[in-house]
Parts: structure tokens; C-alpha cells; sequence
């Protein structure tokens, strides 16, 4: 699936919304934090709704901001345990207060058409491996994109590159993460992405199989 065949240009018919990893600690230098508003500007000149994490603070509350202000709708979805930490002040757009850390992956993934890492730590590490993961496993074939902000995630790409040397990740897998060092940049490749990697089981499979368990939450979608 490309991510142009749903990316649109017209002002009247919305994009899709895209789930943005990042941090919620405010430390961080003004590269990240220019990167995170860039890039909540860039998904508006694309009529894209955001999904994100739901803090109000750090990159998420900078990238939320800036997509809410340019009339975008913002789906912020956060566990309950959470929310005295990363929510200061008024909240943006729609929030959705989930049980735990579990829930909040599947709901974000479920709403969202394509995934997109600022720089952060492990929790963004984690949600942006699942996601790359659910790919390969054929769960879903949205685009996963590495906004790679003054190299941040170089060592990151290393590692994988690695990998594939040594057999534990198969090249075609490799194109499963799109990469750019800009937010323009990345949007455009990943405009151009369509799967490359030869999925563990089909969709088809994974829908079938969830049938049998209605307490998991469909991030297929």
C-alpha cells in the first residue's frame, strides 16, 4: 500500500491520520523541538489528522500544538497512570485515556494509517520496533518512517544494517523503516512506499485470527 494513495492535496478531503512517536520529557535540544513543530506543519500542508501518544509536554506537546493550530484534528491516547505526568494544562484536541501501556499501542495503531518516530528514548524505541515488527510479521502494511534529526538515529540504522549482515534481518525486511533527515523529505518517501518484504502470514491470517479473540484490539485496519 502507498502511502499516495491516501496522502491528499485537496483542502477538502483529509489525509490520513498519522501516529507520531516521541518523547515527553522536556529536555531536549531546539534541533528535536524545531523538528517536531516542522513536521506537525508539514502533516497540516497535507490535510493530515495526528495521532500521538496524548502528553502535553516535550515533543508531544510541540508536535500536537502545532498540528491542532493548523486545524487538524489530534487524537491523543494515554493511560490513566500517565496522566498526571504528561499532562500539564489544558489538552489539545481529543484524548482518549486507556487502561495501559498495551492498549495505548493497539489504539494508536488502529486509528492511524502510517507511523512516523521523532527522536526519543525507550519508550519511543519500543512503540517504533512494534510497529517495524507487526510489519514483518504482515499484520499491517502502513509506511514506518524515521525522522532522523541531526543523525539521531544513525546508530540505530547501523545496528539493523548489522543485522541483515549477519542474517537476522532479511534485506527486503531492511525497507520496511523509510528515513530523511527533514520532515518534507521524510513525507515525500514515504508518499513513495510500498512493501517490499515477504510477510511471516498474510493479513488475511491475522484478521482470521483475531476473530477468535474479540478482546484484541484490531490495529490491522
Amino acid at each position: 500500500m502507498r502511502l499516495s494513495l491516501f496522502l491528499c492535496g485537496s483542502e477538502s478531503i483529509p489525509g490520513p491520520p498519522v501516529c507520531v512517536f516521541c518523547a515527553s520529557s522536556p529536555r531536549k535540544k531546539s534541533s528535536y523541538k524545531e523538528a517536531a513543530i516542522e513536521l506537525g506543519e508539514e502533516l497540516v500542508s497535507k490535510n493530515i489528522d495526528l495521532v500521538y501518544g496524548g502528553g502535553s509536554v516535550g515533543l508531544m506537546g510541540l508536535i500536537s500544538q502545532a498540528v491542532y493550530d493548523g486545524g487538524r484534528h489530534v487524537i491523543g491516547v494515554i493511560p490513566k497512570t500517565l496522566m498526571p505526568r504528561e499532562i500539564t494544562g489544558e489538552t489539545v484536541g481529543e484524548v482518549k485515556a486507556v487502561a495501559d501501556m498495551h492498549q495505548r499501542k493497539a489504539e494508536m495503531a488502529k486509528h492511524s494509517d502510517a507511523f512516523i518516530a521523532l527522536p526519543g528514548g525507550y519508550g519511543t524505541l519500543e512503540e517504533l520496533l512494534e510497529v517495524i515488527t507487526w510489519a514483518q510479521l504482515g499484520i499491517h502494511d502502513k509506511p514506518v518512517g524515521l525522522l532522523n534529526v541531526d543523525g539521531f538515529y544513525n546508530s540505530l540504522l547501523s545496528f539493523i544494517d548489522k543485522a541483515v549482515e549477519e542474517g537476522f534481518i532479511s534485506p527486503t525486511a531492511r525497507h520496511i523503516i523509510v528515513s530523511a533527515p527533514t520532515a518534507k523529505e521524510l513525507v515525500k518517501k514515504m508518499e513513495e512506499y510500498f512493501p517490499r518484504h515477504e510477510r511471516v502470514a498474510s493479513k488475511l491470517s491475522w484478521e482470521i485470527e483475531q476473530l477468535s479473540y474479540p478482546t484484541i484490539c484490531d490495529i490491522s485496519r
